[in-house]
């Protein structure tokens, strides 16, 4: 199942306030940017996180993001603990812009 632009927009606009965003659409799904650097994506409505070693303290569930996936994310499932996903995307951030 795709993402629709308006399901993309719609995590999009819980998460802003977070930080600097893009989206680039990728087989029916969007990759996530954080200041240019690649940490997730949104996968079947969902919002996926790059794995990285500061994020494995969170005990986040793990998902992959498509059937043909040879590597798990984490599942962002609460929007309401936004200092939380910031902690969250922030690691990623910094452990991948490496």
């Amino acid at each position: 199942m795709a993402t629709s632009k308006a399901e993309c927009n719609k995590i999009l606009d819980k998460i802003a306030p977070l930080g600097d965003f893009t989206v680039r659409p990728m087989m029916g799904e969007f990759l996530l940017y954080c200041n240019g650097t690649l940490v997730g994506g949104i996968y079947n409505n969902r919002l996926l996180i790059k794995k990285s070693d500061s994020n494995a303290k969170c005990n986040l569930p793990e998902e992959i993001p498509y059937a043909s996936a040879k590597r798990t994310m984490y599942h962002i499932t609460n929007f309401d603990n936004l200092d939380q996903i910031q902690t969250i995307i922030t690691n990623a951030y910094n452990d991948l812009k490496k």
